[in-house]
């Protein structure tokens, strides 16, 4: 990979000024993908570091079996808190900024703080045709790729959004894959996870109706515990557009605790899903579970992993756990799947597993943690994407 990104480049808000920042970690074919994110105190070092990101989890999913071509990474911030008044006229005038941008090279979509609505409108009302115009000229027939794509974004499953739920999907089976390896039985196994958010939520369900128990999930209120297990499906009913749960759902057993709490959970597996930098080289050492589960990008700090590793807490690493939103994105535009549940569902399963599977099985020959054999492989994987594609072509 490059030693620097293609293009870093940060904006100022002529009416408030705010900041936004937007990173082209590397292109193939001409084009990169990565998600907008917005929350208050974003940087341009975090927004660098998830466009390097993007272009690892972009050369992870390469196949060269598959129609999907793997693009490049990057990555877009805007520094503002997503429920401030201002938080909407904000996001439209950063896409006007990145017009240029969107329609030649970036592909972008929903992140941290903005859902896939929210980014589509206010694309519309900065004058794009769609956050992903970028890749169109890449498809075999353009017409037919974007009516897949629409009508997949229309698949709703118990009344969540087929988009919400492959994301989760994909945590959850890079989860269940680390415990098979383990030989640890699903029922039994408990989990404590942080955010309800699209991620978040997603995973605490596809978990549950795997077998494991659900006992503790923190939002912006605080933490929700208990030990013999959540309702899962209710506190995800009882969710506001940004993943906080109405405490009237909760049952008799269910204890109400500080914000933190989750990092100590008695479980087995901790799932950070909401903020980046979640775990700290402090905090981590509350951990007593045996997997933490990056949903989130970039939850865990360099050295809290250390730290974690050095007492025997495997971190499985975001550029492998989440990565299945963004592909199944792209699976579904070049048309490797169809715009159906089922099919999705099973896709991203047999994807994510044999990926983890892959990764384990590297560092376990390497002797390294999940992350440094994820790195590897993209680094392998990239020069090999590069002489068949192209940087610029």
């Amino acid at each position: 990979m490059t030693a620097s990104p293609l293009l870093s480049l940060t904006w100022v808000d002529h009416i408030t000024g705010r900041r936004g920042h937007l990173v082209v970690d590397r292109l193939v074919r001409g084009v990169a993908s990565g998600g907008l994110r917005m929350r208050e105190g974003c940087t341009l070092e975090e927004v660098a570091g998830l466009a390097r990101g993007m272009t690892m989890k972009e050369a992870l999913h390469y196949d060269p079996e598959s129609r999907y071509v793997p693009l490049g990474g990057a990555k877009g911030g805007i520094d503002c808190d997503p429920r401030h008044p201002e938080a909407y006229g904000l996001l439209v005038r950063y896409l006007r900024a990145m017009r240029p941008y969107v329609e030649s090279c970036w592909t972008t979509g929903e992140d941290l703080g903005l859902t896939q609505d929210l980014v589509d409108r206010a694309a519309a009302e900065a004058g794009l045709g769609s956050s992903i115009q970028a890749v169109y000229p890449l498809l075999d027939d353009e017409a037919a790729a974007r009516r897949r794509l629409a009508d997949a974004f229309a698949v709703e499953v118990d009344g969540i959004g087929l988009d919400e739920l492959v994301g989760g999907c994909g945590v959850a089976e890079s989860a269940l894959a680390a415990l098979d390896r383990a030989g640890l039985p699903y029922a039994g196994a408990r989990v404590a996870v942080q955010g309800l958010g699209t991620m978040g939520g997603a995973t605490a369900r596809f978990l549950a109706r795997a077998g494991l128990t659900v006992v503790s999930v923190a939002d912006v209120k605080g933490t929700i515990a208990n030990p013999a297990g959540l309702d899962v499906e209710a506190l995800l009913a009882a969710r506001d557009a940004h993943g906080t749960v109405d405490r009237g759902v909760l049952r008799p057993g269910d204890r109400e605790l500080p914000g933190d709490a989750w990092l100590s959970a008695d479980a087995e597996v901790l799932v950070p899903a909401a903020v980046s930098y979640a775990i700290d080289a402090t905090n981590q050492e509350v951990i007593t579970a045996r997997w933490v589960v990056e949903a989130a990008n970039m939850p865990v700090r360099p050295e809290a992993e250390a730290l974690l590793s050095a007492r025997g807490v495997t971190v499985l690493p975001d550029v492998v756990v989440n990565s299945g939103t963004n592909a199944w994105w792209w699976w579904t535009l070049f048309g490797d799947i169809g715009p159906d549940a089922d099919e999705a569902f099973a896709h991203t399963r047999r994807s994510m597993r044999a990926l983890v599977d892959l990764v384990l099985t590297r560092a376990q020959t390497d002797g390294t943690t999940p992350r440094a054999a994820a790195h590897a492989i993209a680094t392998d994987r990239l020069p090999v994407i590069a002489e068949r594609f192209g940087w610029y072509r």
